[in-house]
């Protein structure tokens, strides 16, 4: 799997769209992105990934913590996760 949590989070969400995995890592890519609402994410959730996809969401806020979440590849993979959730 790649090592960029945005395309690991692409991946778990093609797989099963709908699984407990994948709407969780897109809530907190979601989140990740109203910085300025406070990136408002239920940790406890974090409880409910598997340790592979934990470290995943650890790497997601690696990712806002270095200013990542702003850039166009972050925009271009959530429009993606958004259209797969939604069934695009």
């Amino acid at each position: 799997m790649s090592e960029d949590p945005l395309q690991q989070v692409l991946a778990v969400i093609a797989a099963a769209p709908h699984s407990a995995d994948a709407l969780t890592l897109y809530a907190l890519v979601s989140a990740l992105e109203h910085e300025h609402a406070g990136c408002l994410f239920k940790l406890t959730k974090l409880r409910d990934l598997d340790p592979a996809a934990r470290r995943v969401a650890y790497a997601l806020m690696e990712h806002m913590a270095g200013g990542e979440h702003l850039d166009a590849a972050w925009h271009a993979a959530k429009a993606r996760m958004d259209a797969m959730v939604r069934g695009g």
